[in-house]
């Protein structure tokens, strides 16, 4: 490791296109300094592809990346080979090997060179384990017996062990349920390495970074402090920009006016000097001189109105620009209601066939808002699957007693070979075309928008389809299922989804992880699963989430 002080990132007028031809950055000019740095922007927006090319993952298609320091890159979609040892993930399986080699009394030179100065590798790698929460987890264990969240952590943990001077991070936080997750923020606030660049949509994660980059429209802006203090400082700037675009378009409404009170008067002296010109009976050269003199000052008036104008509206144009899209989804489903005493979905005795329930007991009435949480692996999405029908339980009965819809994290209730329009009208037979494109312009689908394949869509667009798929089909769901809904979605994606559910007026149960995002749906009821479904409390799961930080 270097000296993370002189660590830095600079990128020299970056650009990047796919084989397509799609353009992703053009020219983008960027040094990143000591610290940990949050990079946010809309999706589709550029951040995993600046940091692969940041890792040297990808080639820019001009410009150059330059790094000082060793640098490690944690990808947003993580694979690892589940056959590896826990010491072969962590990449000190070598000098574990030397170590106990040279502890048996083999003192071959070649096994001090592989262990170098790292004497206390094993101890190390033991205590990073043990500070991410994985501290039960074997050196000789295979990878393969861990959760998904679990190995997330682990790659994480050899990243540590690197000691790197610039560490890059892509949605860490996707899959990994609470407990795993106040793990790596606790990480995130020891960072003391040199430069920390996380990209994420996760708020509780960003409040613990030095500063924010937004990524927009190809360039970055820069905001102190986390996620907060940058929505603040756009709180403010927002309402600036709003001062501003009023203040232009009402000097557009002026120049209109002066324009047409300028054209009203060219014309009338235009009429009164022909007149003149009559009475006169001035000679034709005299009248037509005259006639050319004043129609050059009535066109260069007139130009200068319209120059007046013309800049106005650009004006206007550039207030525009800097006032930020807050569509939110607000959609109107009044047969979504069910009574508050009517029962909805109902578990006897129910066993699942993966995860640890065994014997679960629970029943749902009227429009109550349900938060299912726990562990990776404790069993919640087989649970909903098996409500929705997908699997058969091992044991019991799980029934939904009113129409009921489930949006997957997959999402694959979509057809990528029909438009959203048909995958809609694919789930709600019967519906009115224009009624489902009235209700699809609520989900931000308007015009020929509706018409877009599923299949091009982008991340935030194929799940508000998916989303407007699940919630306008017919029958009208009264029990609306969603599992880990929050994932991959930038913050607007997350602000759409919950003025959706805002609108809707039937029981939901959603599993998740974002306690933020929980808490502002209104959630009126939480059920903590492991090998039982038990009744919890938003401050117990805290409670459990200090506890486990302790």
């Amino acid at each position: 490791m270097t000296n993370p002080v002189n660590a830095s990132v600079t990128c020299s007028a970056l650009s990047f296109r796919w084989p397509d031809g799609t353009t992703v950055l053009d020219g983008l000019s960027l040094s990143i300094g000591r610290g940990r740095v949050g990079l946010v922007g809309a999706n589709g927006s550029g951040k995993s592809t600046l940091l692969r090319l940041l890792a040297g993952r990808l080639r820019p298609s001009q410009g150059s990346v330059a790094v000082g320091g060793d640098l490690a890159y944690l990808p947003q979609n993580l694979t690892l080979d589940t056959t590896l040892r826990v010491d072969q993930a962590l990449g000190i399986a070598e000098r574990r090997a030397a170590l106990r080699a040279i502890e048996a009394g083999d003192v071959r030179e070649e096994h001090f060179e592989i262990v170098g100065d790292d004497w206390d590798v094993e101890e190390r790698a033991l205590a990073t384990l043990g500070s991410l929460g994985l501290g039960d987890v074997e050196l000789d264990r295979t990878v393969g017996r861990l959760s998904g969240g679990e190995t997330v952590l682990l790659r994480l943990a050899a990243l540590l062990l690197e000691r790197p001077d610039v560490l890059l991070l892509d949605e860490p936080t996707n899959n990994l349920d609470l407990f795993a997750r106040r793990r790596l923020y606790e990480a995130v606030d020891s960072w003391r390495s040199g430069v920390l660049v996380v990209v994420s949509h996760d708020r509780d994660l960003l409040e613990r970074v030095d500063r924010i980059a937004e990524l927009r429209a190809g360039t970055v802006t820069w905001y102190g402090g986390g996620w907060s203090a940058y929505q603040e400082a756009l709180a403010v700037q927002q309402e600036a920009a709003g001062r501003m675009l009023r203040a232009a378009e009402a000097d557009v409404r002026r120049q209109k006016r002066e324009l047409e009170e300028t054209q009203i008067k060219v014309a009338r002296r235009q009429r009164h000097s022909k007149k003149l010109d009559a009475q006169r009976r001035a000679p034709r050269i005299v009248a037509g001189e005259r006639k050319r003199s004043a129609q050059e000052s009535a066109d260069k008036l007139r130009n200068l109105h319209e120059e007046r104008l013309e800049e106005a509206r650009e004006r206007r144009e550039e207030a525009a620009d800097a006032i930020r899209d807050d569509a939110e989804i607000r959609v109107s489903l009044p047969h979504t209601a069910v009574p508050a005493g009517r029962t909805v979905l109902r578990l006897r005795e129910l066993s699942l066939r993966f995860g640890g329930l065994r014997g679960g007991e629970l029943q749902v009435h009227g429009p109550e808002r349900v938060a299912l949480v726990g562990r990776n692996g404790s069993g919640k999405t087989t649970l909903l699957r098996t409500l929705a029908g997908e699997l058969a339980p091992l044991a019991g009965e799980a029934r939904a007693l009113v129409p009921l819809r489930f949006l997957p994290q997959r999402l694959d209730v979509l057809d990528d070979e029909l438009s959203v329009a048909a995958n809609v009208a694919r789930l709600a037979p019967g519906v009115a075309d224009n009624h489902i494109r009235a209700q699809l312009a609520r989900f931000l689908f308007k015009g020929a928008r509706a018409e877009q394949p599923a299949g091009t869509l982008s991340g935030g667009e194929r799940f508000r389809a998916a989303l407007a798929a699940t919630m306008l089909a017919a029958p009208p769901p009264q029990l609306l299922m969603l599992d880990e809904p929050t994932n991959n979605l930038d913050v607007a994606g997350v602000r759409q989804l919950t003025g959706a559910l805002d609108s809707y007026q039937g029981a939901l149960l959603i599993a998740g992880h974002d306690l933020r995002f929980l808490e502002s749906v209104g959630i009126t009821r939480w059920l903590l699963l492991s090998d039982e479904l038990r009744e919890t409390t938003a401050e117990e799961v805290r409670d459990l989430l200090e506890a486990t930080a302790g």
